[in-house]
């Protein structure tokens, strides 16, 4: 009885593991912004990235070359 108990748990908890994050996924709208100062100069084409590639985007650091900055910008 035992047996038949911890094979049912078993089975339970791999079909939660295994679909507890599908559909779940993070997504935002960014575009890369050129500013002079706190003057925008350009604007990026929006676009929506998810999941790895919204980390790699949020983790890029700004770029700063002569008083102009190349930054991500997400929403």
């Amino acid at each position: 009885m035992k047996r038949k108990l911890f094979r049912a748990a078993g089975f339970i908890f791999i079909v939660f593991a295994f679909t507890s994050c599908e559909g779940v996924s993070t997504c935002k709208i960014c575009q890369q912004n050129t500013y002079n100062g706190t003057t925008l100069l350009t604007s990026g084409s929006e676009t929506e990235y998810c999941d790895a590639a919204l980390v790699r985007i949020e983790a890029t650091p700004d770029v700063t070359v002569g008083g102009i900055t190349s930054k991500w910008v997400c929403r």
